[in-house]
């Protein structure tokens, strides 16, 4: 059953990974793992009173007040001090508890990011028609067939879909092949946007910065990449209907900036700025989603004000 050699032992039966189903994927999945996205509500006990004009007072009787004969003045220090603690804990207990301030929400916290993508299986099993080109002084995708023969609609979802990846190589080949795709064959792109809307709230709902940051570069590009010789091309106005499913996210992020004074910020440099990304990216839709575009930004962003001149 083994077949036996100086150097290795190998089984008959290879095992096999259950996340991808191939036994080059190295990657450990829990059983338990929650869906990418995911949040826990809070457990915390809810105070009614905020949410309502009626709060739950104690009415003071002649007890709450310093009587004749009931003061510490002619007392000894220690004395005086025992008994007015007796009266703060007596007052304390009678008291209605104090209203504690308002939470932390965790809107901003990073949630579930389980690496099951669809992406990673596929690399994983071979399916994908590139290779990693190490050549170049920076690495790149080489393709093994001509982009504008591959199926938009089978691919195009299949790379979206890993832009929600992590690690590397798979967060740098997703993002890589989705550039290639909607610049090489940008007339095969908008039969495919009613595909593209899920893995794009799913990337974004995950919330966090870097994953963010690569799915409104990708974005940004998708809105513009249809445009040819100044004309305004039609994904931009095909994004419209699907605001409701995108601009949430975008409403809390709009303001995610570092204030670090009077140091320079590198991040716009390599467009890691969240709040800059995200406010150039509300740009562009406004500017090629057609007439109807800011009012639908205005309705789920209400802060957003128009980069169009009237």
């Amino acid at each position: 059953m083994y077949r036996t050699n100086a150097r290795y032992t190998l089984s008959k039966a290879t095992p096999v990974r259950t996340e991808t189903g191939t036994p080059f994927d190295c990657t450990v999945v829990s059983a338990n793992a929650k869906r990418a996205g995911d949040h826990s509500q809070t457990t915390g006990t809810v105070d009614r009173s905020a949410f309502s004009f009626d709060r739950e007072l104690v009415r003071k009787t002649p007890d709450h007040f310093l009587k004749k004969g009931t003061g510490t003045a002619c007392l000894a220090p220690g004395e005086s001090t025992r008994i007015m603690s007796e009266k703060l804990q007596m007052e304390q207990q009678g008291a209605p508890p104090k209203r504690k301030g308002p939470g932390i929400s965790g809107a901003f916290k990073p949630r579930a990011n389980p690496p099951d993508t669809e992406f990673r299986r596929f690399y994983e099993r071979g399916d994908l028609p590139f290779q990693v080109d190490t050549n170049a002084t920076r690495p790149k995708i080489a393709w093994n067939v001509d982009i504008k023969k591959l199926d938009y609609h089978h691919y195009l979802p299949l790379f979206f879909d890993g832009l929600r990846e992590a690690e590397h190589p798979y967060s740098f080949l997703a993002e890589q092949g989705v550039m290639d795709m909607l610049s090489e064959a940008h007339e095969k792109v908008l039969p495919v946007i009613p595909q593209l809307i899920i893995p794009i709230k799913v990337a974004l709902n995950v919330r966090d910065n870097s994953i963010m940051c690569r799915v409104i570069r990708v974005l940004k590009l998708l809105v513009t990449c249809d445009c040819e010789n100044g004309q305004q091309g039609l994904i931009g106005q095909a994004l419209v209907p699907y605001y409701r499913q995108i601009l949430p996210v975008f409403n809390i992020f709009k303001n995610k900036n570092v204030n670090i004074g009077d140091k320079i910020d590198y991040h716009q440099q390599h467009q890691d700025n969240l709040g800059d990304l995200t406010a150039e990216c509300l740009e562009l839709f406004e500017m090629h989603g057609g007439e109807d575009a800011f009012i639908n930004i205005k309705y789920l962003i209400p802060t957003y004000e128009s980069a169009c001149s009237t």
